[in-house]
């Protein structure tokens, strides 16, 4: 239900159904690294863990959807002003959307890890409970970041190539060239 709730969140904030996807693609990635650090930690699946999951799905949603917004705001910005004129510039506009995020991704990525370390090396009561739910949250953490900063850029430069290309559809009417929208 969590996932549900969230794919509809996000389809009622970008109105369009890749976007929806692509950041949706973020949580998987996060899986991975959540995924690893349970096997290290040699953690068995329980509530505490599953709990842990739906926290990290949360926050490496948010990561995709600053991605993804700033990445659009770029690549909307360069277009009203005609920087954008072929598949390079898009390219352009994407690598500048991610790098100007950074900063904040990162500063949530270190709060949250640097929040839940001292639960990660805690002992005392309740600590075997927080720990594994503390445990997919770091490992989430640490692999969103690295895949959400690549891999949700790239597809999502596919996705603006595709469009760009489609809006520059060029059609020749009374000897003259026009661009259609």
């Amino acid at each position: 239900m969590t996932l549900a709730l969230i794919l509809l969140l996000l389809y009622l904030n970008f109105r369009r159904i890749a976007e929806t996807v692509i950041v949706m693609l973020s949580f998987p990635l996060a899986l991975i690294g959540g995924v690893w650090i349970l096997y290290f930690l040699k953690y068995d699946l329980s509530v505490a863990v599953a709990v842990g999951f739906i926290a990290l799905a949360g926050v490496a949603t948010e990561i995709g959807v600053l991605v993804l917004v700033y990445v659009n705001q770029t690549f909307e910005k360069r277009m009203a002003q005609g920087e954008i004129k072929n598949s390079v510039d898009v390219l352009k506009a994407v690598l500048e959307g991610t790098t100007s995020r950074i900063r904040p991704i990162m500063m949530t990525v270190i709060s949250t890890v640097g929040g839940l370390i001292p639960i990660m090396i805690g002992t005392g009561t309740g600590s075997e409970v927080m720990k594994r739910i503390a445990a997919p949250m770091v490992g989430g953490m640490v692999s969103a970041t690295l895949l959400n900063l690549v891999v949700l850029p790239a597809l999502y430069a596919m996705v603006l190539q595709y469009r760009f290309s489609r809006r520059e559809t060029v059609m020749e009417s009374d000897g003259f060239l026009k661009r259609i929208p």
